[in-house]
């Protein structure tokens, strides 16, 4: 299992740590830089106290007002090492340290029946541990062989909900729906690294336990620092930090609550079972009515999967230009609310990215999303390729829908920001077809980049106009929206790039699928372009090979980690990362561009805001298989 975060589901690419800036021979290969050096733990009760110390003393000046960002939190962790003549190896305790100080008055604050207690399985005692692994981790027996048991006793007399786990997808989706607002975990550095700028600059109030060492075997932990926070409670006069969980919920009450209403089904019933029918896939589509089958899978696919990021991006530019509510709302509080015609727009943009994505699989015959195998794979090409032009007429119907509130000049402006984004993910998708058949090989990395810009901006330019456009004029920032997109646009499929070279098991599964399948990747351009006449031979004759997809993998591998493709790729994003913070910095009001740079730091990861959670039930017990599948499919 892959191991998670001590307050986070996903799993993000990008540095919490700097780098290291000399790169050995070994180190080009598809995975993060290594930050090794830089998470060493103090081998000493007395010195981890001592710089756990130091950060509280710099935690007094620190501005609570809002998230920091994990370059924010580098620096700060750097700044207090070197005013305390400290090493720079123990940067990432450093960081955590100054994490939990920032926080720990509002975890502190949170009931304990919305606190999670996240618990590593490599604390249990390796020899004869009775209990058995699920979906959702250890299934703790309390056999008392080791520590696990007295935490996740007292934790669960308090109120908490425990969970004993690294690699299950669950934690974040738990917080984004609603039933937990905080998170006391333990777990290694390297675990710890992951979660930081993911789930603190969304504003999640969390304490981490560093483990002694990452070895994942019979590891130690400082227990008073568990046992001091585990069960105190103290209260604050107000909320001071500000958090995107609360428009995060938001967003997927739309979807989880609201989706009938907001969507006026017209030929299928919900409450009839129409859509559960759907959701079984091909093996019970057969039981819908042939008038209802296309209405229903469409909603069903709607629905369930996925991130759900951009139709968070519209609903948050539109709050950010309106007062920012969500922004600066407690997510303890009253959830948020929004104008029906505010969703109904942001589902639409969930709708146009869907049926891309329907059409996008066919085109690349890839096989699985969402962790299921694909909608051409279920029920045939044909019905896939009606299903999303059908999806595509959901969307437009959506904001057409929404035109009385939102006025028909406002409601026009997003329709054609929609359609426009529409025909530009069709010409980057169609230059990439067209590459793919011509058997050209000589693609340049200028040519790769502005397919990507064609295909993956127009989806984060279109959500970001139509949440401003709502709120208001739109002029003063239409130039920002349209390089900001562009370039976020790009960094990210060079990320996806990236992560097709480690496999995806969020979508398609395979490792290399995209040069196996000869797709013009920005990755093949640069090795093209860089490769001397022998190399583009080898290129050429594994591309034509009978390999087994394995061997052929391997192949190009070899052939990239020789050109340096995979460091020249991560700099490319880090280019464009700096290029969009630049935008970012310019934007005004504040809840704008913190808006943005959210985004940033969630976009720019090889794994992203979490997959919007199913309806979950308070209890660890009940949390367990009854939820399994659904958390699985929207995984």
């Amino acid at each position: 299992m892959k191991q998670i975060p001590m307050s986070m589901t996903s799993t993000p690419a990008s540095q919490v740590i700097v780098p290291v800036e000399e790169q050995h021979p070994e180190a080009d290969k598809p995975k993060r830089r290594s930050t090794a050096q830089f998470k060493f733990v103090p081998e000493t009760l007395a010195h981890r106290e001592k710089i756990r110390s130091d950060a509280v003393a710099f935690g007094k000046t620190l501005d609570r007002s809002k998230p920091f960002t994990r370059n924010q939190l580098e620096a700060m962790a750097r700044e207090m090492l070197a005013r305390h003549g400290e090493p720079e190896k123990f940067l990432g305790f450093a960081m955590v340290m100054l994490g939990n100080v920032f926080w720990r008055e509002q975890f502190l604050a949170i009931p304990f029946e919305r606190r999670m207690l996240l618990l590593p399985h490599c604390l249990k005692h390796a020899e004869g541990c009775p209990a058995d692994y699920d979906e959702f981790g250890l299934d703790c027996e309390r056999c008392g062989a080791c520590s696990i048991a007295d935490y996740k006793v007292k934790a669960e007399k308090l109120g908490y909900k425990v969970l004993v786990a690294e690699g299950s997808p669950i934690v974040l989706k738990i917080i984004v729906s609603g039933h937990i607002d905080g998170i006391l975990g333990v777990a290694c550095l390297n675990v710890l690294e992951k979660a930081i700028d993911k789930v603190l600059i969304a504003g999640v109030p969390s304490y981490a336990v560093p483990l002694h060492s990452g070895d994942c075997k019979n590891t130690t932990l400082d227990e008073s620092w568990v046992w001091e926070c585990l069960d105190k409670y103290e209260p604050l006069p107000d909320h001071k930090t500000r958090s995107f969980v609360p428009l995060m919920r938001a967003s997927n009450r739309a979807f989880d609550e609201h989706f009938e209403t907001l969507t006026q089904p017209i030929r299928t019933d919900a409450l009839k079972g129409d859509r559960a029918k759907a959701a079984g896939g091909a093996d019970a589509h057969d039981q819908l009515s042939p008038l209802k089958f296309t209405e229903t899978v469409v909603l069903d696919w709607l629905q369930h999967g996925g991130k759900r990021l951009r139709p968070f991006i519209t609903l948050a530019a539109y709050d950010a230009l309106t007062g920012a509510a969500g922004l600066t709302a407690d997510h303890q509080d009253q959830a948020l609310e929004y104008p029906p015609a505010v969703n109904r727009v942001a589902m639409a943009i969930e709708a146009f990215h869907k049926a891309s994505l329907i059409h996008d699989d066919i085109q690349d015959n890839d096989q699985f999303r969402y962790g299921k195998e694909t909608l051409h794979r279920q029920y045939g090409v044909g019905p896939a390729i009606n299903l999303g032009d059908h999806l595509i007429g959901a969307g437009y119907r959506l904001v057409s829908a929404s035109r009385k509130e939102l006025g028909a000049e406002v409601a026009a402006d997003i329709l054609d920001a929609f359609s426009a984004a529409h025909m530009k993910l069709c010409e980057g998708q169609g230059a990439e077809l067209q590459w793919s058949r011509s058997g050209r090989h000589d693609l340049t990395p200028a040519e790769a980049m502005k397919i990507y810009a064609l295909k993956t901006s127009p989806a984060f330019e279109a959500a970001l106009y139509a949440g401003i456009r709502m709120a208001g004029p739109v002029d003063d920032y239409a130039e920002m929206i349209t390089q900001f997109s562009r370039h976020l646009g790009v960094a990210f499929q060079i990320l996806n790039d990236l992560g097709d070279w480690l496999g995806d098991d969020h979508n398609k599964l395979v490792a290399g699928q995209d040069a196996q399948s000869m797709r013009p990747t920005l990755l093949w351009a640069m090795a093209w372009e860089a490769a001397t006449s022998a190399d583009r031979e080898e290129l050429l004759r594994v591309a034509s090979s009978t390999y087994s997809p394995h061997a052929k993998f391997e192949a190009f591998k070899r052939v990239f980690e020789k050109l340096g493709i995979f460091t020249k790729a991560q700099a490319l994003v880090e280019k464009s990362r700096a290029r969009v913070e630049t935008l970012a910095d310019s934007v005004q009001p504040d809840p704008l561009r913190e808006l943005l740079y959210f985004v940033i730091d969630t976009v720019l990861s090889e794994e992203h805001l979490p997959a919007a959670p199913a309806p979950v039930v308070v209890s660890m017990d009940a949390l367990r298989k009854p939820v399994l599948h659904q958390l699985q499919v929207n995984a």
